[in-house]
């Protein structure tokens, strides 16, 4: 019986472990944090978006860059594949109005327990507090000293290098000095922008039915200011084109429609019923029921130099950012293990023996289940090559 080690509790780590274990090797997850899938649980506070119910070439098109590794992986095990595994594990999904895919709890833990409740009954063990600090010989650092575990084949699942206090801090990069790796970079992440300090006091304060233009890119959502810029769902989706317009230009300009549901003109229409004497602020408010936030937010664009013109800055408020959230508050990161140091099998060719998967590999996606997608079903293709090298 081939004895495999997992370095990394999280999906892609748990998933390949499953898969190992039931083809009939004696398995061990390392985990280097106190407890398993720590990011997994704290995803699922928002609801854990599983996956995503749209057409499957619509969803692998979602992904950058377009690796073939990467999508062979999604195309065999797909969203419906997922799905069924969750229910597969007593738990039910849905698929929300926007076609995303949840588990009926609306959480992380329930899935979690029963997840973990299978992979003890297959024998698998889970160890905590182990960090990986060599692979040959493979060897942890415990708080009890340094222990070296023999291993048939090594599954490397260790995480990219967002939300780093949970365990994803990207330290694994050490332990593969010969082999290319992107560095890297946050995705899915807020923008900074240089508020005032009267602005910068609403920080929390939600931006809801907003749409905000990247280039010929509009993404319609929901956004939120924080002290320093703006992140959200509406952000997120522009991260990696937005981050590769500050890395060529220095800088990246959005322009935020505070009213999408309107044109223009019925915009200009509903601005010219202002009244003698009334405010810019009553304005705003009462034709167009701007909420305190959005006002503020025009406020600020005209004490900058802005346009003059209302309906045009309700429109398309111009927003210049320079910099974009750090990996410490970053959903996820992009950047990784460069796809060709992998074969066929998702094993490193410097490395024989020695396989990756989940959010390590050099790739991104938008949030709305295609982040999960991909790191259980690289998990999976990389178990899978594990069992064909050791067949």
């Amino acid at each position: 019986m081939p004895h495999i080690a997992v370095i990394g509790a999280g999906p892609a780590g748990l998933i390949a472990a499953e898969i190992l274990a039931q083809a009939g090797c004696a398995v061990t997850v390392f985990e280097s944090m106190p407890s398993a899938a720590r990011k997994f649980l704290m995803a699922g506070r928002g609801g854990l978006n599983l996956t995503h119910s749209e057409p499957l070439d619509a969803f692998l098109a979602r992904y950058r860059p377009q690796a073939p590794l990467l999508l062979d992986a999604v195309r065999a095990f797909p969203p419906s594949a997922l799905i069924a595994w969750c229910e597969g594990l007593g738990i039910e999904t849905f698929v929300g109005s926007s076609g995303r895919v949840f588990p009926k709890p609306l959480k992380a833990s329930p899935l979690l327990r029963a997840w973990l409740r299978r992979l003890a009954t297959l024998g698998v063990e889970i160890r905590t507090r182990h960090r990986c600090i060599g692979l040959s010989p493979l060897r942890f650092g415990t708080p009890e000293g340094e222990t070296v575990q023999p291993a048939d084949a090594v599954l490397l699942a260790c995480g990219g290098a967002s939300w780093p206090r949970l365990g994803s801090d990207g330290g694994w990069t050490a332990l593969l000095p010969d082999v290319s790796i992107t560095p890297f970079a946050p995705t899915n992440a807020g923008v900074v922008l240089p508020w005032s300090d009267k602005l910068a006091r609403l920080a929390g304060t939600p931006l809801k039915r907003i749409a905000i233009t990247h280039q010929d890119t509009t993404i319609r959502g929901e956004a939120m200011l924080t002290a320093s810029g703006l992140e959200g769902g509406a952000v997120y989706a522009l991260s990696a084109p937005i981050r590769e317009a500050i890395a060529r230009d220095g800088e990246a300009l959005l322009t935020l429609d505070l009213r999408p549901d309107m044109t223009m003109e019925a915009v200009r229409a509903k601005l010219a019923t202002r009244g003698r004497g009334e405010t810019v602020s009553t304005a705003l408010r009462k034709a167009l029921a701007l909420p305190p936030v959005a006002i503020a937010l025009i406020h600020e664009a005209r004490h900058a130099g802005a346009s003059e013109d209302l309906a045009t800055l309700v429109k398309a408020l111009p927003l210049t950012t320079r910099g974009m959230a750090g990996l410490q508050r970053a959903i996820s990161s992009a950047g990784g293990i460069a796809w060709s140091e992998f074969d066929d099998r998702f094993m490193l060719r410097r490395h024989p023996g020695i396989f990756a998967a989940g959010e390590m590999l050099d790739w991104e996606a938008p949030t709305g289940g295609y982040l999960l997608q991909a790191c259980f079903a690289t998990g999976v293709a990389a178990a899978r090559g594990v069992l064909a090298r050791n067949a």
